[in-house]
């Protein structure tokens, strides 16, 4: 019973919730990766896109709890959602008119347009903390567990209880979903097929007749899309806060470089990785090798290796080795030095 109380313990605390923050990570470091890729630079407004983008369906959520619209035990922020990608993609290419346009044309280097997104970000980023304000801002209704931790003790007799939220279920479907239609899109239509060929070779596209500010238009509605999805889910598993999703550009980074940074696959699997980094290395293990040890050799401390406050750090971390060591990520993206 003691190894099953383990178990329950170790899905309850880390493989549930990294799996949840893994698709959330994942899905923000597919537009990362996207941009770089096709745009060829990397773009540091991406974490207050997705504060944007979530910010639009926070507020028409609000409005539509307001007026008795809801989905029963499914959170009102899913009927938002489509019309928060809307707003996100108006912005994103309002921006990519008045901003990036003009340094493209120019053919700036990769770094002028870094530098150039880093004043993106801070616009954005006053933007939404001027409408929706600074502080944490909840969301989520509908039933919050799928299954509590009280019911499945009662259904197991363990001492260990396992909670499933709503969100973190939606989550993963919602990723598995929006993965899926992405590599579809990117592989079977037109238009994925002009994406790949511009980020492959941007010469030869532009010979073979295709458009390039058509490119870019469809990689920022396919990036605001991606931001909005993955800051509403990461909203509703935790809470909106616009200083979270700047901080959330780290480890967003730190997966799609681990991945291989302009490699969509790489960026789902860099998602996990950093994921699982931060959950196991600030996940405090003493409950469950308490359950595992012999009994008068379980641990008194907490056995953590790092704070929950400074979780950013392992990402960092990551980043550094995989930067110095193979810098073009584990399945082989374009070098980032």
């Amino acid at each position: 019973m003691d190894f099953l109380n383990a178990i329950v313990a170790l899905a309850n605390y880390v493989l549930i919730p990294g799996i949840a923050y893994g698709s959330q990570l994942a899905i923000g470091a597919l537009g990362v990766t996207l941009v770089y890729g096709i745009l060829r630079f990397s773009n540091f407004a991406h974490g207050d896109t997705m504060a944007f983008g979530t910010m639009i369906t926070i507020l028409l959520t609000w409005w539509m709890q307001s007026v008795g619209i809801n989905l029963g035990p499914l959170p009102t922020a899913l009927l938002a959602l489509p019309f928060g990608i809307l707003g996100c993609i108006g912005l994103v290419l309002i921006t990519d008119r008045v901003v990036y346009r003009f340094y493209r044309v120019q053919k700036a280097k990769p770094v002028i347009l870094v530098i150039v997104s880093m004043g993106v970000m801070f616009v954005m980023n006053g933007i939404v903390r001027f409408i929706i304000g600074p502080d944490d801002q909840n969301f989520s209704d509908g039933s919050r567990f799928i299954i509590s931790a009280r019911d499945f003790k009662t259904m197991t007799g363990l001492d260990e209880g396992l909670g499933i939220r709503t969100t973190q279920v939606i989550t993963v479907v919602t990723a598995i979903v929006v993965v899926a239609a992405l590599f579809w899109f990117l592989n079977k239509t037109r238009a994925g097929k002009s994406m790949r060929a511009y980020s492959d070779n941007e010469d030869l596209a532009l010979l073979s007749g295709i458009n390039p500010e058509r490119v870019v238009m469809m990689t920022w509605i396919i990036v605001a899309a991606l931001a909005t999805i993955a800051g509403t889910l990461y909203g509703l598993d935790k809470s909106f806060k616009p200083f979270t999703y700047f901080q959330l550009l780290l480890p967003i980074f730190a997966s799609a470089v681990v991945g291989g940074i302009g490699s969509p696959l790489g960026a789902i699997a860099g998602g996990f990785v950093i994921a699982f980094s931060e959950v196991t290395i600030t996940y405090a293990w003493k409950l469950v090798l308490g359950y595992m040890m012999p009994e008068g050799l379980e641990p008194s401390s907490l056995v953590q290796l790092m704070s929950t406050d400074y979780k950013f750090a392992v990402s960092f971390v990551i980043l550094l080795i995989v930067l110095l060591f193979k810098p073009t990520g584990l399945f082989k993206g374009q070098s980032t030095t």
